[in-house]
């Protein structure tokens, strides 16, 4: 698996892992450990949410090196439990110089649709390490 290209620590602490970001495309794997579950036993929306998120702004990245992406609004949609090994797709769009309208998807290992979404995002310089924002 790949690399994020900045240090996100929540993804981390989620256990995100990048398989490709390319040409407006991204895909992510996910599996929710136990202290990610809903009452109903399944994947909590917000982790489906946040997966699709970082999916969205992955693919937005892909094609603005040294840019990053800023989430500016998000609608999800939540069609069936999400279950078991998850894998997440984004697809870019359209794209403006500031501005980024992408789409995400989750998947279960049968290949069943469980989430979608849409985002816009905009596109920002890089994060430095501490935080600051690199200039032009």
């Amino acid at each position: 698996m790949r690399e994020f290209g900045a240090d996100i620590p929540f993804v981390h602490t989620l256990g995100f892992r990048l398989a490709r970001a390319e040409h407006g495309e991204s895909e992510l794997h996910y599996e929710a450990q136990p202290g990610h579950l809903n009452s109903f036993g399944v994947t909590h929306g917000g982790a489906s949410m946040t997966l699709l998120d970082v999916t969205m702004a992955i693919a937005a990245r892909s094609v603005a090196p040294g840019m990053g992406a800023v989430t500016i609004e998000m609608k999800t949609s939540f069609l069936q439990p999400a279950r078991g090994p998850l894998v997440a797709r984004g697809r870019l769009l359209h794209r403006t110089r500031a501005m980024a309208f992408v789409e995400g998807s989750v998947f279960d290992t049968q290949g069943n649709l469980c989430c979608h979404a849409s985002g816009t995002f905009k596109l920002v310089p890089a994060a430095q390490a501490g935080g600051t924002v690199a200039s032009d």
